[in-house]
């Protein structure tokens, strides 16, 4: 019986011993990932310069699409009005010029909205 007792003893000992290892590993692991989350909450914000740079950059873009979107709906308008396809002619060059209306507005919309943001961080900034 001594025997069987030593060798519950000695299984018991090394169970436990392999549980608190396999904690501990697993709190560290934890206080790892939440402080990388705490790093990733802090993110540098662009300054009101590189924003209203941004905006602007942003605002030309929509132009330059409108303008690639309205020669390919005439492009396309003129091709089919050669083959005497007139409606669909009508139909690609009335859809280019939707196209490149849609652009031009959301590029000016977004440029300005982020100009806007920038002018107003730097009043924050001032105040």
């Amino acid at each position: 019986m001594c025997t069987s007792n030593r060798i519950l003893s000695l299984g018991l000992a090394l169970a436990f011993g392999a549980w608190a290892q396999s904690s501990t590993d697993q709190n560290r692991a934890t206080d790892q990932q939440q402080q990388e989350y705490e790093h990733q909450d802090h993110k540098h914000e662009p300054g009101a310069a590189r924003e209203m740079g941004a905006g602007a950059g942003t605002a030309a873009v929509g132009p330059v699409k409108g303008a690639g979107d309205a020669a390919k709906g005439t492009a396309k308008g003129a091709g089919d009005l050669v083959t005497l396809h007139p409606i669909d002619a009508g139909t690609s060059v009335l859809k280019g010029a939707g196209s490149a209306g849609k652009d031009v507005t959301v590029g000016a919309v977004k440029g300005t909205g982020k100009v806007t943001r920038g002018i107003g961080r730097a009043f924050k900034k001032l105040f």
